[in-house]
């Protein structure tokens, strides 16, 4: 299960690394290389509530199966591409797979670990590949890309995807949850229009900018798709996403916590990557290498702290540490410069360990407890809704703090026109990443009053509520 997770994180990013590479072998345009990055969050984004409930309705484990089965032939078919348009549709076919594979695998973390000190262990290193998912990715993507080639960001899912087959063998087979009535067709499709619209409107405010008219169409379309989609699941008889599962202030402050820090750390990771290699002049290399230290801290952060302290504390008491926890390391990268032999011991090794604690010790709690007390459709209804969580997060947060970088990179420059370019550069990492902080601090302090109000422990579920 953990494995599966890898696969779905690092395609996030290790594409990213090889799509220069990409580019040049296939010919692609400026205009249209994007799609290689947005196929694949609009599928998986667009698809993961669909993927929840399919996840209940065939059973968890066959779902699973299915869609890492899936991810590989679909990474095996990009590998192989001969054109874009090759390309463009395998990421789509990878991320409408992934988003079956996603809620399915904390599905079954969730029913196969019942125990609160195995519960602990098991998210502690599920949310630990995830966490540390988007670091790994950089890191893969610049050793493949520079010793094997771009096409093996793609091929190298085919062995990983078969050692987590290997490993879901000793996962019992659960049975699909039986329920009335026919799929939530109209939630289905409102989610898929609203959700892709959001998404694919946060990657194009990067590169047209947040008052263009289409983006601010593709967001104010998505957003009141996804309000008539809440409309419809209020209605409905069999709802997608039941809103009780929204609704309990527990699960809303994980919810909460976990897509600010998302939006936080999609920043970073961009910015760091960025950083060392235009500014320090690292390698791709020795820069993903750089990252290493990030994913061991999310680990330690995940594992030793997260994960042994799950039933032993309330998880506000992981959390919201956590949160600040990351908020401090990204106050020290406002410390940044363009020049100095310290920077790494000063500023990049403390911001990469303590990001990467807040990290771990964010993720178990919040994974726990999307699911907890959740019976039936509602596993797969909250996997995918806590996976959804932190698409939208992600996708947030890489063209808002980008945008935010490139419009304080270009004042820099205009009200010092011969100052240097990378002094105005870095300039806008710190610009942005001053905000990532605040965003940190105030997602520390929303959800502490949403733990703190009453009754914001996720109450035991109705008997025979389905979904």
């Amino acid at each position: 299960m953990s494995a599966a997770q890898l696969l779905v994180v690092l395609d996030g990013t290790i594409v990213n690394i090889a799509l220069p590479s990409a580019q040049h072998a296939l010919g692609m345009s400026d205009g249209d290389r994007h799609w290689a990055i947005t196929a694949y969050a609009l599928a998986f984004g667009g698809l993961l509530l669909i993927g929840g409930r399919v996840s209940g309705a065939v059973g968890h484990r066959r779902t699973f199966l299915i869609g890492l089965a899936g991810f590989a032939a679909s990474s095996a078919l990009g590998g192989a591409a001969v054109n874009p348009l090759m390309l463009f549709g395998a990421r789509a076919l990878q991320g409408g797979f992934a988003a079956a594979l996603a809620p399915a695998g904390l599905s079954l973390l969730t029913t196969t670990f019942t125990q609160a000190h195995e519960r602990g262990r098991a998210f502690g290193v599920f949310a630990a590949v995830g966490a540390g998912g988007s670091a790994i990715g950089l890191i893969a993507g610049g050793l493949l890309t520079e010793y094997a080639g771009w096409r093996w960001c793609l091929y190298i899912n085919v062995p990983v995807a078969l050692l987590a087959a290997l490993g879901i063998t000793l996962v019992p087979a659960d049975r699909p949850i039986a329920g009335r009535g026919r799929l939530d067709v109209a939630g289905a499709l409102l989610s898929l229009a609203g959700f892709a619209a959001v998404v694919y409107g946060f990657t194009r405010a990067e590169p047209l900018g947040w008052g263009s008219a289409q983006v601010q169409a593709l967001l104010v379309g998505g957003t009141a798709l996804l309000a008539a989609f809440v409309v419809v699941e209020i209605r409905a008889a069999q709802p997608l996403l039941p809103m009780r599962v929204l609704l309990h202030r527990a699960r809303a402050a994980a919810f909460c916590a976990i897509t600010l820090m998302f939006v936080a750390m999609f920043g970073f990771y961009l910015f760091m990557s960025y950083y060392t290699q235009t500014v320090l002049g690292y390698s791709p290399v020795r820069a993903g290498l750089t990252l290493i230290i990030n994913a061991l801290a999310t680990l330690a952060g995940s594992m030793l702290i997260a994960g042994r302290l799950h039933g032993r504390v309330r998880p506000a008491a992981v959390i919201v540490p956590g949160l600040l926890t990351a908020a401090a390391g990204m106050l020290v990268l406002t410390r940044l410069s363009a020049a100095g032999t310290d920077v790494f011991a000063v500023a990049l090794l403390p911001a990469l360990v303590l990001t990467g604690l807040g990290l771990g010790c964010v993720m178990p709690p919040t994974a726990g407890l999307a699911t907890e007390g959740m019976r039936g459709h509602d596993i797969g209804a909250a996997s995918a809704a806590y996976n959804a969580a932190q698409q939208l997060g992600a996708a947030l947060g890489t063209a808002l703090l980008n945008t935010l970088a490139a419009s304080a990179t270009a004042t820099y420059l205009a009200s010092r026109p011969h100052s240097r370019p990378d002094a105005a550069v870095v300039h806008g990492y710190t610009t942005a990443l001053t905000v990532a902080c605040v965003i940190l601090l105030a997602a520390a302090c929303l959800t502490l009053a949403l733990f703190t109000t009453r009754h914001a422990r996720p109450s035991k579920p109705r008997t025979g509520a389905r979904g």
